[in-house]
């Protein structure tokens, strides 16, 4: 992954309301949940979601899809995964106890 593609990830999720909408999601699952069941969950009004889902599919970690008059919203697990793995890709390479360090745990979605 370049750097500039885990800025514009992380920047995506560094918001409040952002960050609850992901962390929703990848609880929901890779079925995901339509865009007004979100809003009813967090409790967020719609024109203030769509900014927020817009934001996270420009970022590259939701997919969308249309069911009839819905369009349901997943995250994408490996949008999700390139990330903690180039966030965590060295590490602990200095240390000289490589077991005090963690992988992250991977999707089974994925």
């Amino acid at each position: 992954m370049k750097i500039d593609t885990a800025v514009t990830r992380l920047a995506a999720l560094a918001q409040s309301s952002r960050l609850s909408v992901f962390r929703l999601l990848v609880e929901k699952g890779p079925d995901g949940m339509p865009a007004g069941e979100i809003a009813e969950r967090l409790g967020v009004a719609p024109n203030t979601l769509s900014f927020h889902l817009k934001e996270l599919s420009n970022a590259g970690l939701l997919k969308s899809r249309q069911e009839g008059r819905f369009i349901y919203y997943a995250p994408d697990f490996k949008a999700m995964n390139a990330l903690l793995e180039y966030l965590t890709e060295n590490c602990c390479a200095g240390s000289a106890a490589p077991t005090d360090c963690t992988t992250p745990a991977t999707c089974k979605e994925c």
